[in-house]
């Protein structure tokens, strides 16, 4: 039996996903998983400590990551309409924030690599946790901020206007859907066990969207500040036929996103391949 941990974050998308996994509703033979439950920058730290086994990540932080992860077919975040939002208390224009202090949720999130593909690294970033940088922006302590998760359903509410939407515009550019997170395991794992657990874990995905009532318990226990209607929105923009399997169109924008960075040098290169061999 093995005994692995599993990182992934409090927010509904993750908890829907992994749900059926953790509870043993669906199995993945010869595993125990021992999940830890935090924010997707501490996940992205904690990734480059070498500190889990099965993580999720932003897939700026794979891009530090490759030599000692591989990439998951199942479970990530990856789609279309739902990338990060950069919101301001006043309406303005991307070159007017030049210069000015813009927000972000962590210095390793796909937020922040999509605002330095869009600026080419020229804005000014301070790293805030990602539900903390609507009520800063509210008292004044930034120009803008860069919003991800349930944020882009509630901004509105907090008197703050949609500067640029950072997936629309790369999805304009490439034609691609935007990958913000994936899943990943250890490259020293067996091949043949990262296997099994991929397909354990797109069972779970599977499990969810045919039982969508399962999880809620496990979802309201570690999202209790969200509203049954912002929660039904998270996990419905935020899970979908990527999470079940990336498929040829979601490894490609995996593939662009890290080339695009390593041609600006923002993460270094790497030729070993995403996924373990078969």
């Amino acid at each position: 039996m093995h005994t692995l941990t599993l990182g992934y974050s409090p927010c509904p998308n993750d908890t829907f996903i992994f749900n059926a996994l953790i509870h043993q509703l669906v199995q993945c033979r010869g595993v125990k998983f021992v999940e830890r439950l935090e924010d997707v920058e501490t996940l992205n730290r904690l990734a480059l400590q070498g500190a889990l086994d099965l993580t999720k990540i932003s897939y700026h932080a794979f891009g530090l990551l490759r030599e000692r992860y591989v990439l998951l077919h199942a479970g990530g975040a990856l789609g279309r309409g739902c990338g990060p939002l950069v919101v301001a208390p006043h309406p303005c224009s991307m070159q007017e924030l030049h210069g000015k202090t813009i927000l972000i949720p962590g210095e390793l999130t796909t937020a922040h690599l999509l605002l330095q593909l869009h600026g080419s690294g020229i804005y000014n970033t301070r790293s805030v946790p990602f539900d903390h940088i609507m009520p800063a922006l509210e008292r004044g302590e930034a120009a803008a901020g860069v919003i991800i998760h349930e944020s882009r359903f509630t901004y509105a509410q907090h008197g703050l206007h949609q500067i640029l939407d950072l997936g629309q515009w790369w999805e304009e550019l490439t034609g691609l859907p935007i990958p913000l997170g994936g899943i990943l395991a250890r490259r020293d794992l067996d091949p043949a066990l990262i296997q099994r657990i991929d397909q354990a874990l797109r069972a779970s995905v599977l499990y969810a969207q045919q039982h969508p009532q399962a999880a809620s318990t496990y979802i309201s226990e570690h999202a209790q500040e969200l509203s049954a209607q912002v929660t039904s929105a998270h996990i419905k923009l935020y899970v979908n036929e990527f999470s079940v399997d990336l498929g040829d169109e979601g490894i490609g924008a995996v593939h662009e996103l890290l080339q695009r960075a390593e041609q600006l040098k923002l993460i270094p290169a790497c030729d070993l391949p995403l996924f373990a061999s078969p």
